[in-house]
């Protein structure tokens, strides 16, 4: 074991000591936003402008940049991603009282979103190779299901199965296609937690290439501070719906109908839009976004090349048929353990490289403690496997 601890340290100090961000005198972090010249400039123009919060020139450009990098019809910028996922749900048709079908490896933003809505998650499990949702696992969870009325009902809950929410693990794409074909079988929406893969690709079954979050009818980007891209808080909701774009924008923008002066008002909705302030930023950082992209990518073909002979732990490499935006860089145990996993955490702390675990699975949080799940036991594994490595995009620059 020792061994490996030792292996683990000196292969990522091998990548990340050949850029200046890797050599500095500090702990090497997991992710880093690269804020620079650009961003102060956009920033000062936005505040020279006076207009920084829901009102101003950023949003718009934002949220059509978005529109051209995802290919989706409608992007509208929200002041995070959780709430950009719980609007999602609910213009899919997700209801008080409804199940919601998610993976339990997945952030708690993904659960808490749906119970937002006013729903209850129901936990099903990842397959291994993408780390995502489990084609399987859904269509054994949906086949245990039946028909009341033409509505999908879980008969051990008497809830109705009102949306399916697959999630990109650490941006690599989830076998969304199938997935979107199993949910079409049984009459249930697809919404997407893209919230980890701008910039992450599926080639399909016909040749196209097409981005993350726009297989389903809905999803969301996040661009919080550790995200590819920041807007220091925020995301987007995508849908190619063009009635749905306009009831996001809508309900987002407390539901106001235009007019010079008068303030009316005609459904309860909220107030999620995201602050110019924080567009601007975001407008900066999309100008480097191609840039981000391209390091993400050598800084994980350098991790791939570092850990490929190393016995005991492989890197976690984008699935056949995907480009993955690489958001977070990850190793894999070759025996899952949660005692091995976290010696080799600490070892690479006491070096001072920040690496993390995956997140606690959700059906173990006290609060979803109670909710309906399936088999997990590809979830338990990858639980107790996978290390998240720093994966800064500045890492990549002497490389």
């Amino acid at each position: 074991m020792a061994d490996l601890k030792t292996e683990l340290v000196d292969r990522i100090r091998a990548v990340v000591s050949k850029s200046e961000l890797g050599n500095e005198p500090r702990p090497v972090n997991l992710h880093e936003p690269e804020i620079g010249e650009l961003e102060k400039k956009y920033v000062l123009e936005c505040l020279d402008s006076t207009f920084v919060s829901s009102v101003g020139a950023f949003i718009p450009q934002l949220e059509e940049r978005i529109q051209g990098i995802t290919g989706a019809k409608h992007a509208i910028a929200v002041s995070n991603g959780t709430v950009g996922l719980q609007v999602a749900l609910f213009l899919a048709g997700v209801e008080y009282g409804d199940e919601v079908i998610v993976p339990t490896l997945s952030f708690i933003a993904t659960a808490n979103a749906v119970s937002h809505a006013g729903a209850v998650p129901h936990f099903i499990d990842s397959e291994l190779g993408s780390m995502g949702m489990s084609p399987d696992a859904l269509r054994e969870a949906l086949a245990g299901m039946t028909r009341e009325n033409g509505v999908l009902i879980n008969p051990e809950s008497g809830r109705r199965i009102a949306a399916i929410s697959p999630m990109h693990t650490l941006g690599h794409p989830v076998k969304i296609e199938e997935i979107c074909a199993i949910a079409a079988e049984y009459g249930v929406p697809v919404v997407e937690d893209a919230a980890e893969s701008l910039g992450s690709y599926v080639t399909t079954a016909s040749g196209e290439r097409k981005h993350t979050g726009t297989f389903g009818l809905t999803s969301m980007i996040s661009f919080n501070g550790n995200k590819i891209v920041t807007t220091g808080g925020g995301g987007v909701i995508l849908t190619n719906d063009d009635e749905l774009g306009r009831r996001a924008k809508h309900l987002t923008t407390t539901a106001k109908l235009p007019h010079k002066w008068e303030f009316e008002h005609d459904e309860i909705a909220w107030n999620f839009r995201m602050p110019n302030l924080n567009a601007a930023l975001g407008l900066a950082q999309l100008d480097k976004f191609d840039r981000f992209l391209d390091e993400k990518r050598r800084l994980a073909l350098a991790y791939g090349e570092v850990f490929a002979d190393l016995e005991g732990l492989k890197f976690v490499f984008e699935p056949d048929g995907t480009a993955s935006n690489y958001w977070l860089c990850a190793v894999q145990l070759d025996e899952p353990s949660l005692a091995r996993r976290d010696e080799l955490l600490q070892a690479c702390h006491d070096a001072g490289l920040l690496v993390r675990p995956m997140w606690n699975l959700l059906h173990t949080q006290r609060m979803y403690a109670s909710a309906p799940k399936g088999q997990l036991a590809a979830a338990t594994a990858l639980h107790a496997s996978l290390i998240c490595l720093p994966s800064t995009p500045r890492l990549a620059q002497g490389l």
